[in-house]
């Protein structure tokens, strides 16, 4: 104690200099001395200037709707003010006033809900039990009406309590503890609460509404004018109506889209189309500039006068931002350093002897305080000196500071008119959280095939600029084997030209590979919210890339086919067109698994080339199937390579039938004429038999893609829904 009372007169003294009225400095005085004079008027955090009371400033009487709207809590609607707060000057700052919406707007009001947590605790499995604990012994609540922030620095236990709180821990994580929401322990149901992820992927190729409008039809069952409905909600409430028919951007489409700030208050529309109870943000103001910042919280603010239930991690703010906070949780290592109303948080710290210095902003200044990294940094600059003046003598160790804080606050009354206010939220049980149904299956794989033929024709770059680079291949391999006649001398020739043209074909498909993983990631965002699954998304995937594909074939093959001179019958032109049809509907999906496995374009682009190279060697085109060495080689190689079926079918659909003269009076087939160069069936239905190996082919890598998709992403999601059950039976 000794040792945390010397460190707390260090920084109290250090803190009281610079915020007396006499040597009144800048904020950077914090850490080092500055020249006197440099600023002779500063405006201190007491300073500030009042703004005017609105109606969002006034709490939606937030203790008598603490049931969410059904059966309230009436012993909590006395709800204890810090007494800290108490002591703070009542002139401190006030909320600035929320934007109303639009003239004739009205708002639908958000039946928000309480959640409570006590003593929660997660811990990260290691390597043979659960020992490293990311969070200690946390409590506090969030009422409906208000915004509760969850602050601290970097690895601060931040994301793992909103996680813990919304049920998404990962399999790997253990909690303990409880949490309440309307004063029951049962978990969260589908619909009834949001969860905004820091990094969410959104559909650059879309407009707002178009975007909103889609994840309505994934999301909500029911007519579509009630989607509608949903989705002018949303953009009214996240202030998006001047952005609602832009172009999203930020995808490959190289349109102009949203800046940062709109595309983050886009993704969290996103989650209000379900109208939920309470809504999770995992930073909404990650890499956000200052502008941004303070409208994407006065929206929030506005959000949270509907009577929806805010609860967000943030890992710092101005003043202005800080003012628009009903409640703070600061961590630090997984503790729980204060918990309460925001302006009582600034008392907390001086009763630890910690002040506020004048022109600091509060989450500056909690942060300075518990943060280690800032050991480093005196550690650095300790001897440092310039003309500005010596280092200054604030060189307290935050882990002391840490401790101080703790104590103070176990100690404190805050902390117990906390635990009274969580007894209260759960000495009775409130209404029970509904879950608002899902769209049927049939619905989301409509939805999904509608929004890839959309993204196709919008999306250029991995769309259409395949499209012609198809096109400008097949023009040069018809141009290379053009004239070849039909003679028996030109069956070898005829053979490469085949061969050349699959091979290519296919191995310039790897083009594709960026929008295929962009689609993984628009699938693992909406998978972690339950708004789509592995069948569904393959199926829409796949149907919706049908009509692209089948282009391509049809433009491609109707190229190579007439310059290279091959048979003049319409039949086989269209067994032509549908083989390699099958050939990039088969790599598609070998494609769409290999970018499941490694989720990265480097890697999985390496991969495919290395893949498509063997399967190019063990075609029977380089040395005939039956010459090809037996382990390895032809099994397996031979029989998974696509090439071997798409190349054999279309040297069947050429040459069964087929008759080339040999002299004067005699002839043979055209199984016989290609019998050296390449290995095919004298059947006439081998090559639908090939078709269908090509077809079982396409579908069998699609299998592969769901299993990948079902246990290995989905996994997280299915395992996070069934520890919520386990606890809620036990």
């Amino acid at each position: 104690m000794e040792e945390i009372q010397s460190q707390s007169d260090l920084y109290r003294s250090s803190s009281s200099s610079a915020s007396s009225p006499t040597n009144r400095v800048p904020s950077s005085h914090f850490f080092y001395v500055r020249k006197p004079g440099s600023l002779t008027q500063p405006i201190s955090f007491e300073d500030s200037p009042e703004w005017e009371d609105s109606p969002a400033d006034v709490r939606m009487d937030e203790e008598a709707n603490i049931g969410g709207g059904g059966d309230s809590i009436n012993d909590a609607t006395a709800t204890p003010i810090s007494p800290s707060l108490s002591k703070i000057n009542s002139g401190s700052m006030t909320s600035p006033p929320v934007p109303e919406g639009g003239a004739g707007n009205v708002v639908r009001k958000i039946a928000g809900a309480s959640i409570a947590w006590k003593d929660l605790t997660v811990t990260m499995k290691g390597k043979r039990r659960y020992s490293d604990k990311v969070l200690k012994s946390s409590n506090g609540y969030a009422l409906p009406g208000t915004m509760t922030v969850i602050m601290g620095p970097a690895k601060s236990g931040k994301s793992t309590l909103l996680r813990a709180l919304a049920g998404r821990l990962t399999p790997s994580a253990k909690m303990y503890g409880d949490v309440f929401v309307n004063g029951s322990k049962s978990h969260m149901p589908y619909g009834s609460y949001g969860y905004a992820e820091r990094k969410t992927q959104l559909i650059g190729s879309l407009t707002v509404r178009e975007f909103l409008y889609y994840s309505s039809l994934l999301q909500l069952p029911g007519f579509l004018c009630q989607k509608r409905s949903v989705v002018e909600d949303a953009i009214q409430a996240m202030s998006l109506s001047d952005y609602a028919n832009k172009l999203i951007g930020g995808g490959h489409c190289y349109m102009k889209g949203l800046r940062s700030g709109e595309r983050r208050r886009v993704s969290i529309a996103r989650e209000l189309v379900m109208r939920p109870h309470i809504l999770f943000i995992d930073e909404p103001l990650y890499h956000l500039d200052s502008v941004s910042t303070l409208l994407m919280m006065v929206t929030l603010k506005k959000l949270a006068s509907i009577g929806c239930t805010l609860v967000f991690t943030i890992y710092q703010s101005s003043t202005e931002v800080f003012g628009l906070f009903d409640r703070i949780c600061l961590l630090s290592n997984g503790n729980t350093l204060f918990f309460g109303e925001t302006l009582a948080c600034l008392q907390h710290f001086s009763n630890a002897g910690f002040p506020c210095p004048i022109m600091q902003s509060p989450s500056d200044h909690f942060l300075r305080a518990i943060n280690t990294d800032f050991d480093r940094i005196i550690a650095m600059c300790k001897n440092w000196q310039d003309d500005n003046g010596d280092f200054s003598a604030v060189n307290m160790d935050t882990a002391v500071a840490i401790r101080t804080l703790e104590a103070t606050y176990k100690s404190s009354a805050d902390a117990a008119s906390v635990e009274t206010m969580i007894f209260k939220l759960t000495e009775r049980e409130g209404s029970q959280l509904k879950s608002k149904g899902k769209a049927g299956a049939a619905t989301r794989v409509a939805v999904l095939t509608w929004k890839s033929l959309l993204v196709m024709s919008r999306e250029w770059k991995y769309y259409w600029l395949r499209l012609i680079l198809y096109l400008i291949l097949t023009l040069f391999i018809g141009t290379l084997y053009s004239g070849l006649g039909h003679s028996l001398s030109s069956v070898a020739t005829r053979v490469a030209a085949v061969f050349v043209f699959v091979s290519f074909a296919s191995l310039l498909g790897i083009a594709g590979i960026p929008s295929l993983l962009k689609e993984i990631k628009i699938y693992r965002s909406e998978a972690s919210n339950q708004h789509s699954g592995a069948s569904v998304f393959i199926l829409g995937q796949f149907l919706g890339s049908i009509p692209f594909l089948f282009l391509i074939s049809i433009s491609s093959s109707l190229v190579f086919y007439f310059m290279v001179g091959l048979r003049d019958d319409f039949g086989l032109l269209m067994y032509f067109v549908l083989n390699f049809f099958m050939c990039l509907l088969v790599n598609e999906g070998l494609m769409l698994s290999i970018a499941c496995v490694w989720r990265d374009v480097y890697w999985s682009t390496l991969t495919l080339i290395s893949v498509h190279v063997i399967m190019m060697l063990a075609a029977g085109h380089f040395r005939i199937r039956n010459a090809l060495p037996k382990p390895l080689w032809t099994y397996p190689f031979a029989y998974i390579s696509f090439h071997t079926y798409s190349i054999q079918g279309l040297l069947e659909n050429e040459y069964i039938g087929e008759v080339f003269a040999v002299g004067e009076v005699r002839s043979i087939s055209g199984y016989e004429a290609i019998g050296g160069y390449y290995q095919i069936a004298a059947d006439a239905n081998s090559k639908w038999r090939n078709m269908l190996v090509l077809l079982a082919m396409a579908f069998g890598y699609r299998l592969i893609v769901y299993v990948l998709l079902r246990f290995g992403l989905n996994k997280n999601v299915s395992g996070r829904l069934l520890l919520c059950h386990r606890k809620n039976n036990s």
